[in-house]
């Protein structure tokens, strides 16, 4: 079933670079923006997030949590964070989740139920749609109509 605007957001839990965390007890009472890449070091992904790091103080004031997502292991994401700070001047200040089993992607439609294999083995052409997907929530943990954004306005 896909999201919808209104939807409470699905709760997971996920490794991530700060840590394994349970999406709801996270999101607290804040906003919150879930963003996903398709593969580490891609180019526009690594621009989006350098940008988003920039902008997190901005995030901070207004009280809206980032979290990014990916198919690679967090370890991978450690090191794309410091190709990402060389390249983009700031690296990620926020958590991003290592979803290698792909079950944050399918539990938030971002990938066919049916999606399987090695993250590793696989190209951002396979994983084209995660790329697509911007979701934010309010402190309710309703999904916000406000910042669903299509692949078209992204790349």
């Amino acid at each position: 079933m896909a999201l919808q605007i209104g939807a409470v957001a699905p709760d997971f839990e996920a490794a991530t670079t700060e840590g394994k965390i349970k999406f709801h007890d996270w999101i607290g009472n804040s906003w919150a923006m879930l963003f996903s890449h398709p593969k580490d070091f891609t180019p526009v992904c690594t621009t989006e997030l350098g940008a988003l790091a920039k902008l997190k103080p901005e995030f901070d004031k207004r009280d809206v949590k980032l979290m990014g997502l990916s198919v690679d292991p967090v370890d991978r994401h450690a090191k794309w964070s410091e190709d990402i700070k060389e390249t983009q001047g700031a690296a990620p200040n926020y958590p991003m989740i290592g979803d290698t089993d792909y079950n944050v992607s399918k539990l938030y439609d971002m990938l066919p139920a049916s999606t399987s294999g090695d993250p590793l083995t696989r190209t951002p052409a396979d994983l084209a749609l995660i790329a697509a997907t911007k979701r934010a929530w309010d402190p309710d943990g309703l999904l916000n109509p406000g910042v669903m954004l299509s692949s078209d306005e992204n790349h």
